[in-house]
């Protein structure tokens, strides 16, 4: 049996071991930059404007991982959940925790009147997508994620 909590400040050299398993998965192995005190801080700092809930298996150890944080739609005048990134240890998919993470995820939307649950999965991520699409969630048509970071952003800023 597994269980979902939300993570403590403990749980985070764990969580970013799975941080580094997803860049490897996403082939991105040396682009993680963050640190167990950047999650520190981030998660637990005295005004966290980033969540996180992980699963343990049914060992008690953390083998998933469900980091988020808030958003606002404008039409919708109501706030909502930013999945940031699910991970699951792979030798520990197919057991249920993926599913239960983003179940939590759902609840809190619900308990606390948000309207959407929304993430981005890359478009080559086969078994990602078709977990999503079991679950019930729906690709947004007609969208295309944009990011202003590194020189662009700097450029932008200055």
């Amino acid at each position: 049996m597994s269980t979902v909590r939300i993570a403590q400040k403990h749980d985070c050299a764990r969580i970013l071991e799975l941080i580094h398993e997803l860049a490897v998965y996403e082939k991105e192995p040396d682009a993680v930059r963050n640190t167990v005190a950047d999650l520190q801080e981030h998660l637990f700092g005295a005004n966290p404007q980033v969540f996180a809930h992980v699963a343990e298996d049914a060992t008690g150890q953390v083998a998933g991982v469900a980091i988020w944080y808030l958003t606002y739609s404008t039409w919708e005048g109501r706030h909502g959940i930013h999945l940031e990134d699910l991970v699951v240890r792979e030798s520990a998919r197919g057991q249920g925790l993926g599913s239960a993470l983003l179940k939590e995820l759902a609840r809190i939307a619900v308990e606390r009147g948000y309207r959407r649950l929304e993430w981005a999965v890359l478009d080559w991520n086969a078994p990602a997508i078709g977990f999503y699409d079991a679950i019930g969630s729906s690709s947004l048509d007609g969208w295309t994620t944009r990011r202003l970071d590194g020189a662009a952003l700097a450029k932008a800023g200055a």
